[in-house]
């Protein structure tokens, strides 16, 4: 191999900026999820104590995932993780809450474990809540990472900066793709493959809103594409099947493709 070529690799890895472990990041994560979620726990604790010592020692792997990117946060590693650890009770509630919904909308579901401990979609949200703290926090690299974790695990890709409100229910979820600047509103359904995207990749849109808002009570059925910044799905709304959408619909809409009349139809 070219010598030049060897020495220049060398110097690129010399000067790399110091990231997270991708390895520790998962562990930690992993960690974090049985700590919100006894069903997903391998260990009985004999008392409290013995819980409050095995939170904290997960929480060592934080810090070392935060010290890897101590010369870019915005504020000393110990307030960063005081602020995350203040959301977990937020988390843990809008997780219930989507656990509950995903039984309510699921026939098949047997019980609340059931969610938590198999789906995918259940999972994909868990790890999209705590990215999206993660990103809030100015914490951008370490929501990707999370992130990618849920997508490589579920097929299923919500961007850490999405805002995503209660209720949110996920049914088989394969393919979904959720943008950075997408907000759901509350009690929405959504089936696989469904893409809320933009219309637009331009680089200099990039601090502009450029993914649609999806109002409340919303059911969008498999392998629908919506984009757009300024497309708005009105509260109530049901989105078929394999439509495609860049403008906004009214609340209470029935928007469905039929193959016989191959134009957008509306109830």
């Amino acid at each position: 191999m070219d010598d030049q070529f060897i020495q220049r690799l060398f110097r690129e890895h010399h000067s790399v900026v110091r990231l997270p472990s991708p390895k520790l990041m998962e562990e930690w994560l992993q960690g974090l999820l049985q700590f919100l979620f006894p069903e997903l726990s391998t260990v009985r604790f004999a008392d409290e104590a013995a819980f409050r010592h095995h939170y904290r020692t997960n929480d060592l792997k934080l810090y070392t995932i935060l010290d890897a990117l101590s010369h870019n946060l915005s504020c000393p590693i110990d307030e960063l993780r005081s602020r995350f650890e203040e959301q977990l009770p937020h988390i843990h509630t809008r997780l219930i809450e989507d656990a509950e919904a995903i039984l309510a909308g699921d026939p098949a579901a047997a019980n609340r474990t059931e969610v938590i401990t198999t789906y995918p979609g259940f999972y994909a949200l868990a790890v999209y809540r705590i990215a999206h703290v993660m990103h809030q926090l100015g914490v951008g690299l370490v929501a990707r990472m999370l992130s990618e974790i849920a997508h490589g695990k579920t097929g299923i890709e919500i961007h850490p900066g999405a805002r995503i409100g209660h209720r949110f229910c996920i049914d088989h979820g394969t393919g979904i793709v959720i943008g950075e600047t997408v907000e759901i509103g509350n009690g929405v359904k959504m089936y696989q493959g469904v893409t809320l995207g933009a219309l637009s990749v331009k680089k200099e849109m990039a601090r502009t809103k450029r993914h649609p808002t999806i109002e409340d009570n919303v059911v969008i059925y498999a392998g629908a594409t919506i984009l757009g910044g300024d497309t708005v799905i009105g509260a109530g709304s049901i989105i078929g099947g394999n439509t495609w959408i860049v403008k906004s619909v009214a609340p209470g809409s029935r928007i469905y493709y039929d193959w016989r009349v191959p134009e957008r139809q509306t109830d």
